[in-house]
């Protein structure tokens, strides 16, 4: 079974900075590409960047786009995501999913294994 296990959470001051990884573990899991969703309470879980390793390519949701980076290691199924200028209303739980094959980058059916969530709490 595969596991991804996410760190790096924490409480920040409004435009300061936070490292998320996310690494999986257990069995070998080829992933076609791994993303990045958060859950704020009373809301749905939205997506918010995904890398896909074929080409390397990467995606982010408009509201983060210029001030998160996604990035990894497609051999270790590794993924991080640099989060800078931090708003108040980036507080949520941040998830990280792989996806075992090509799909939809933004939809939360596009992936196979979640991890349990790390805590981001924004003060103002």
């Amino acid at each position: 079974q595969v596991q991804l296990v996410e760190s790096g959470g924490g409480l920040v001051q409004a435009g300061g900075s936070l490292r998320l990884s996310c690494a999986a573990s257990g069995r070998t899991f080829s992933s076609y590409g791994m993303a990045w969703f958060r859950q704020a309470p009373g809301k749905e879980r939205e997506f918010v960047a995904a890398v896909t390793w074929g080409r390397g390519s990467t995606y982010y949701a408009d509201s983060v786009k210029g001030r998160f980076t996604i990035s990894g290691d497609n051999v270790k199924n590794t993924v991080y995501l640099q989060m800078n200028s931090l708003k108040p209303e980036d507080t949520a739980v941040y998830y990280c999913a792989g996806a075992q094959f090509r799909s939809t980058y933004y939809l939360r059916s596009s992936y196979d294994v979640w991890g349990q969530g790390t805590q981001v709490t924004v003060s103002s």
